[in-house]
């Protein structure tokens, strides 16, 4: 609410109008009073977008899994082999909160959460995620994730950067693009599972039908609601705050999205299960851009603003490092996972200043 329009609102009440007729105090006092009022309600409601933007984390985190376990529920009782449900449904599940944010931002006009959602999730992804797992426990790679899944993934963000440069944006063509990639990772996907290099196939659960339906009902409206609050508690504390779309897409709404991964990957390595770690945080990055900014794209224009430049290329270099560090001993270790951490310190401080 504006000062004006809240001055008044309190000018039309029995006690200012009142106190007004008499001029017991100046009119400084009662603008400073209405000031102060103000400020008041505004903090209130700020406290109010936090819980909002955690509540939609919570829906976000929590509907993609109960989603997810309806679906391979189904698609177990349809006959559809283990395998084929791991390579699709489970995987494309770690993607759904990022997915549900970036088109809700896309659709409403918040170009600075679109872009900044995915970008700032892959680079999270591999300098925080990574990062910790590497400081906790000595990481393994696997062979095929280090010769071509990595390099695919540096490929693809390259491309999105391309895009990005060439149009200021990725239109409906440049989604097909990005799709006809996505199914030919999905067909490399299969082919490298049927060969056994997959160390863990997931399991769906066998639940009743009626079950099955109600976990994808109440995920699916999960996670439209709380991609919803978490665009809206997002944008709302970055215009308190002063700060920009794009600096909130880049941070509290690319870790938001990225907790499942998060706490994933630590959980792993605190129980020393970390030998696909790295290729199911390259997996998620892959299915960051070709899923979600294809299937963005394919819905409405997806905004590429020129900042999104320096951070897709700072996502170019974390795939760099990446691949560098754990190119000599095939697993990622300790003090790569310090430089990791102290990679993102500098450009969390460069995302302040800038």
């Amino acid at each position: 609410m504006k000062l004006r329009d809240f001055y008044c609102e309190c000018s039309r009440s029995l006690f200012f109008y009142t106190y007004c007729k008499i001029n017991v105090f100046p009119e400084s006092f009662y603008i400073g009073f209405c000031e102060y009022v103000i400020k008041e309600r505004e903090v209130e409601m700020m406290f109010l977008q936090v819980i909002i933007l955690l509540a939609g984390f919570l829906f976000l985190v929590k509907g993609a899994d109960w989603f997810v376990e309806g679906a391979a529920s189904i698609a177990k009782k349809l006959g559809i082999p283990q395998l084929i449900i791991g390579l699709t449904i489970v995987a494309m599940g770690t993607s759904m909160p990022e997915a549900a944010v970036s088109i809700t931002a896309a659709i409403n006009k918040n170009a600075g959460i679109t872009i900044g959602n995915i970008v700032g999730s892959n680079i999270l992804n591999i300098l925080i995620i990574l990062g910790i797992t590497a400081v906790i426990t000595n990481v393994a790679i696997q062979r095929s994730t280090l010769l071509y899944e990595i390099p695919f993934m540096i490929v693809i963000t390259i491309v999105l950067l391309i895009f990005g440069i060439t149009g200021s944006e990725v239109t409906f063509i440049e989604g097909v693009i990005f799709w006809i990639l996505f199914l030919i990772y999905l067909g490399y996907l299969f082919v490298m599972a049927k060969k056994g290099n997959d160390q863990e196939e997931a399991e769906a659960k066998d639940n009743p039908v009626w079950k099955c339906m109600l976990l994808m009902v109440i995920g699916g409206m999960l996670v439209v609601k709380g991609s919803d609050f978490a665009v809206s508690g997002a944008t709302e504390i970055a215009r308190y705050f002063g700060m920009s779309e794009r600096f909130i897409g880049l941070t509290i709404v690319a870790l938001g999205t990225s907790l499942p991964e998060l706490v994933t990957s630590v959980t792993a390595a605190r129980r020393g299960n970390t030998g696909i770690a790295i290729g199911n945080i390259v997996g998620s990055n892959i299915f960051n851009i070709l899923f979600v900014i294809g299937t963005t794209a394919l819905i409405c224009t997806v905004p590429f603003e020129s900042k999104f430049i320096i951070d897709t290329v700072i996502a170019v270099l974390c795939g760099a490092i990446l691949w560098i560090g754990t190119f000599r001993h095939k697993e990622l270790r300790k003090p790569c996972g310090v430089v990791m951490l102290l990679c993102y310190v500098a450009y969390f401080l460069y995302l302040c200043l800038v």
